[in-house]
């Protein structure tokens, strides 16, 4: 099988056993260092993205997608719903109303954010009714003004199902101030756990009781809350909605409560990525020692080719394979080892704490429970792209010495 020189040499050059063997264990130890880049930064994004997915699921899993709000209460939410549903990204619709106020119980006080919906639509665009810790979701009905708080709240104040909390909500009056404070009893009819702040800062009520609190009739609502298929598309699907229903309505969307964490953990996925590249950088550029020894020790090989015909440029792809080789295999090994690694980090945690005894995310302290991790393959395709150009850079330095190498002055000192 016909091969071009360089590439027959250089393959050559990387498989054969050197007279120097410290060339070939800084060659070794180039090549291990490579992998374990690799390696670091495929499970390390890949643990970044679970914890992503993570906190997207139960953040963006409790807040609304987007919204459709009335500059007025609105009277009828259905055709605003109807209405929404026709767009192809709306996967559901339903009524929502939200307050914002203070909790006050014994004495001690929280800012609370207060949901109004409707417990049988609720589980549409929800996930509050599958983290239900105490009590049930259906116990909210309208009149009797139940709660259902966060396990955080209910932590704080030391709360159970059956107890009484004051709600403490701004009112518009015409008092001096222009605003006074009305303050609601509530019964504390369930408490959820989703494993996120939320659970510090959002509570439920029936929507019939937010109305009756803000004077309105028992079935006007705020706005009408939306779930959308793809979250990113929110902002454009829910202004889209509002411009069709018209000047009565305007849109809102989690980028506006929640878009600042998220853009967060992205800068911090990116910043992260960067540092750990430098460690395949540095493996990488650990190629250009291996390949100034290998050329210091073909010195004589380098002037024999050269006198036989060989061109400066022969000479500088010969070397430029062999690192690239050096290269490849590297990141490889690391690409593939990396891949596994992601793939069983979790189970790898988990079976660590069942031999420990020790939870190393202890629920009490973390929101996430455990490690997760989401293997993605955008970022092993940059990962192994970026080990394989980083190597194939170490090599040009080295190979363009050994193509100035003088036959002459080689075999002088040879």
């Amino acid at each position: 099988m016909f091969r071009p020189l360089s590439i027959f040499i250089g393959t050559r050059y990387t498989r054969a056993k050197r007279r120097n063997r410290f060339v070939s264990f800084i060659s070794m130890t180039s090549m291990i260092g490579l992998a374990l880049g690799v390696l670091a930064m495929i499970v390390v994004l890949s643990v970044m993205n679970g914890f992503q997915r993570e906190m997207s699921s139960r953040i963006l899993g409790m807040v609304p997608h987007a919204t459709i709000v009335g500059v007025k209460p609105i009277d009828d939410w259905q055709p605003v719903a109807a209405a929404a549903l026709k767009n192809p990204e709306v996967t559901a619709a339903v009524p929502f109303t939200e307050m914002e106020g203070m909790l006050s119980y014994k004495g001690a006080m929280q800012p609370i954010q207060i949901s109004g919906i409707d417990p049988a639509q609720e589980g549409k665009v929800s996930i509050v009714a599958q983290h239900i810790v105490q009590g049930k979701l259906e116990d909210l009905k309208p009149g009797e003004f139940g709660v259902v708080v966060g396990e955080i709240t209910a932590r704080r104040f030391r709360l159970n199902v059956g107890d009484k909390i004051t709600l403490i909500v701004p009112e518009v009056s015409t008092a001096p101030g222009g605003i006074t404070p009305r303050m609601q009893r509530l019964n504390v009819v369930g408490v959820f756990k989703v494993g996120a702040e939320l659970d510090g800062s959002m509570a439920l009520i029936h929507m019939a009781d937010a109305a009756q609190m803000q004077h309105w009739q028992p079935n006007q609502v705020q706005s009408v809350r939306l779930a959308v298929k793809d979250l990113y598309a929110a902002p454009k699907v829910s202004n889209d909605i509002a411009t069709g229903l018209g000047a009565a309505y305007t849109a809102d969307d989690w980028t506006h409560t929640q878009g600042s964490l998220f853009s967060a953990m992205k800068m911090e996925k990116t910043m992260i990525g960067l540092l750990l590249l430098m460690i395949v950088a540095v493996a990488a550029f650990n190629i250009i020692a291996t390949l100034i020894m290998v050329v210091n020790d073909k010195g004589a090989d380098i002037a024999i080719l050269r006198t036989i015909g060989a061109t400066p440029r022969q000479i500088m792809a010969i070397f430029m394979v062999q690192g690239t080789v050096i290269g490849i295999v590297g990141t490889l090994i690391g690409g593939v080892l990396g891949v596994i690694a992601a793939l069983n980090v979790s189970e790898l945690v988990g079976w660590l704490e069942r031999v420990t005894g020790q939870h190393i995310f202890s629920s009490d302290v973390y929101f996430v429970s455990n490690l997760p991790s989401e293997l993605q393959g955008g970022d092993v395709l940059l990962i192994c792209s970026a080990g394989f150009i980083l190597s194939f850079l170490a090599t040009v330095y080295p190979a363009w010495r050994a193509a100035k190498i003088e036959p002459a002055h080689a075999l002088r000192y040879s």
